[in-house]
């Protein structure tokens, strides 16, 4: 890709995140941002009014608290009277259905009995008959009365003096000319004829329940314009806590509201434009290489739109406390996937932003930006998924400490501490655990890959790796020998030397397919001898593409596909193209068949790997390892792909390949142990004499034979 191309490249993904990504952050947070139809004043009971002095400016009522209403309706629930009809046709209907059954009389008593039981039924049906179980309900309260409707008349009767399905049945047994024939009677089934005939009627029962309930004032008292409610440093008790809340209740109900809205979003709006403005000049100015990444990008900008967003329905909608929400999962995925100073930068535009939500933010901001700090310091350097459990201890120690310092700078006693809150800083911890799953979301969301996918992916006992140890395993040994050297080189030029060496490890996977086709894992057979040079080189370019089948077999991450992809770059089978070329030197050798897929490296970490596994693999072809032989093979082999154009596209400097020399150089030297030539002992006639004397059947040396 030219420059140019390049340049228009990059132009357009900066210009896809200006217009796009960052307007449409700013419209979904500003979106959800909570806006009060009032004024809005943070206080809690018990706490000082942090404000100036609030003098009314117009007459208001001190509205009635809910518990005050609720109390003074459930007072009147329990004096109310309700509606009931009282029907007489049931006792017409049910004692002509008693006469009609027993018309012959009472089995077993004399027919007097008939006419008192009729008598007794007239009775219960003139006291009044109830549903049993509207009965209990209102016979909890001994005193409970209510009205019944006769005609046009309304008469008040004391549920005591009302009798129940049950009760009346109960009655006609009680009563002293009956109970002497109980045995006779219970055999009637004396229930058929018992039946409510007080009807209660839920119409004029609602209604006047409604009126009644209707007539409870909402306000006890008023507030005259001009009035001082409270002066600033003044404590807020639960009398100037009901008088504010009835100044923002009245706000709401006045006609001023629709300009008291916008100018809010308007505030919002600008406020935020300033926040998401400050974090794009950010990584516009110190992370550019973030901006060309989309993925990055995306990841960054849904952090500053998600968290908000729920901080924003939290108080919408009087939610959890907000300290039980774990923001410092931002500098966490931040620091593990990015770098530390963007998590923190990231972590302030977040709880910033969140700020202008929450009630007192103050505090809010001190404790929240105390957590990510500590956060960001424990993640340092995570190599496991353990790390997170510690994290989150450490979180919510430094919330509760943090909280309790500012607790002792406000309040002058320890009684008057809030210990609740660290109920929801333990809450915050636990919920922080959500990290571990939420990082592979992410990984596989994102593209992201983090240090413990690395250190898990490195394990050689287990997949792809201990397949190749088993497979070829002389591969096996040249991939561990190309990480430690690429890792070397990493840590020397601050490139990522676990991401290096990782790949270095996958990079020759392939070689699986026909391991010994390779130097490397032959023992003393080459089965190359025989066949065209194209066919050679074509097993050997094999290793690249069969690798990355391999990789997508064995769903490994992308990067390792790109390692694998990158390690040859577009170089050719220099040995096989060679030997083809002298044996046809009379006609063009096309490169083609020996060219390897490509794409050349465009990582400063795959242009590392590519340096160390040719610079590894070719040394092993020189006759003698001398620290001469050593440095003149490296320096040509590395000056080789540089002259080849290989790193054209990655961001690696000519100092960066010129400490990598260096240390390929005297890592190579360690490896196969050049040393200096030790002087030969020069030996005398007298000692060669003595020796034939002790030996005598070993033919001895001549002078300038060696020892």
């Amino acid at each position: 890709m030219s420059t140019r191309n390049k340049s228009r490249w990059y132009g357009r993904r900066y210009l896809y995140t200006f217009v796009v990504i960052v307007p449409l952050t700013i419209a979904l947070v500003v979106w959800f941002l909570p806006r009060n139809e009032s004024q809005q004043f943070h206080y809690d009971v018990g706490k000082p009014w942090m404000y100036n002095s609030f003098i009314a400016k117009f007459d208001f009522p001190i509205y009635k608290t809910e518990e005050t209403i609720k109390h003074e309706q459930d007072s009147l629930m329990e004096e109310f009277q309700p509606y009931y009809t009282f029907d007489n046709s049931v006792e017409e209907q049910q004692i002509d259905k008693f006469k009609e059954d027993f018309k012959d009389g009472i089995p077993g008593l004399p027919p007097v009995m008939k006419s008192i039981l009729i008598d007794r039924l007239h009775r219960l049906y003139q006291a009044g008959i109830m549903n049993t179980a509207e009965y209990v309900e209102a016979s909890k309260d001994t005193t409970a009365q209510i009205r019944v409707i006769d005609g046009k008349q309304v008469q008040i009767m004391a549920v005591n003096c009302i009798f129940s399905r049950m009760t009346a049945y109960e009655q006609l047994f009680n009563d002293e000319k009956l109970s002497a024939a109980r045995q006779q009677l219970q055999r009637c089934n004396l229930t058929e004829y018992i039946e409510a005939n007080l009807i209660y009627d839920k119409e004029r029962s609602d209604t006047e329940l409604t009126d009644l309930l209707s007539s409870i004032p909402i306000a006890s008292g008023m507030v005259v314009s001009g009035q001082k409610v409270i002066d600033r440093g003044d404590i807020v008790d639960d009398n100037t806590c009901r008088v504010l809340e009835s100044f923002e209740k009245e706000m709401k109900r006045r006609s001023t509201t629709t300009q008291e809205l916008t100018t809010t979003l308007i505030g919002q709006l600008l406020f935020v434009i300033i926040m998401l403005s400050l974090f794009t000049i950010y990584l516009w100015l110190f992370r550019r290489d973030y901006l060309e990444k989309p993925r990055s990008t995306m990841m960054l900008y849904a952090m500053i739109v998600i968290f908000p967003v729920i901080v924003s329905l939290m108080m919408s909608h009087s939610f959890l406390s907000i300290y039980m929400l774990p923001l410092a999962m931002v500098p966490i995925f931040t620091r593990i996937f990015m770098d530390s100073r963007t998590a923190f930068v990231t972590h302030t535009v977040v709880i910033l932003i969140c700020a202008i939500a929450v009630k007192y933010q103050y505090e809010f901001i001190i404790i929240e930006l105390t957590s990510g700090l500590v956060a960001i310091y424990s993640l340092r350097g995570l190599s496991s998924r353990a790390q997170l459990f510690k994290t989150a201890i450490l979180v919510s120690l430094a919330m509760s400490a943090t909280w309790l310092s500012l607790q002792l700078i406000q309040t002058d006693s320890l009684s008057g501490l809030d210990a609740d809150m660290y109920n929801h800083f333990f809450v915050n911890g636990v919920l922080l655990l959500l990290c571990y799953p939420l990082m592979y979301i992410i990984e596989k969301t994102f593209g992201f890959t983090s240090n413990v996918t690395l250190f898990e992916l490195s394990d050689t006992n287990k997949g792809v790796l201990r397949d190749l140890s088993e497979v070829a395993p002389g591969t096996f040994q040249h991939s561990i020998t190309v990480g430690n050297l690429a890792a070397e080189i990493a840590n020397r030029i601050g490139a990522n030397s676990l991401l290096v060496r990782t790949g270095a490890l996958y990079h020759d996977i392939g070689k699986m397919v026909n391991p010994v086709f390779f130097t490397e894992n032959q023992a003393g057979v080459n089965p190359h001898e025989g066949l065209p040079y194209v066919e050679s080189a074509k097993i050997i370019i094999g290793h690249v593409t069969e690798g990355e089948k391999l990789a997508d077999k064995y769903r490994l991450p992308g990067f390792i596909k790109d390692f694998i992809l990158t390690h040859h770059g577009t170089g050719i089978t220099r040995y096989f193209y060679v030997k083809e070329k002298n044996d046809h030197p009379d006609e063009e050798v096309s490169k083609a068949p020996f060219t390897y897929p490509g794409p050349n490296p465009f990582t400063r970490e795959q242009a590392i790997l590519m340096m160390a596994d040719t610079v590894e693999a070719a040394t092993r072809s020189l006759t003698s390892y001398t620290e001469e032989e050593i440095t003149a093979f490296v320096n040509k082999l590395i000056d080789k792909q540089v002259s080849d154009g290989f790193f054209t596209d990655c961001p690696i400097t000519f100092s960066d390949i010129r400490q990598a020399k260096a240390i390929l150089i005297d890592r190579l030297k360690s490896i196969y142990h050049t040393r200096i030539a030790y002087p030969e002992l020069e030996k005398t006639e007298k000692d060669a004499d003595k020796a034939a004397e002790d030996d005598p059947v070993t033919p001895q040396p001549k002078d300038n034979d060696p020892v």
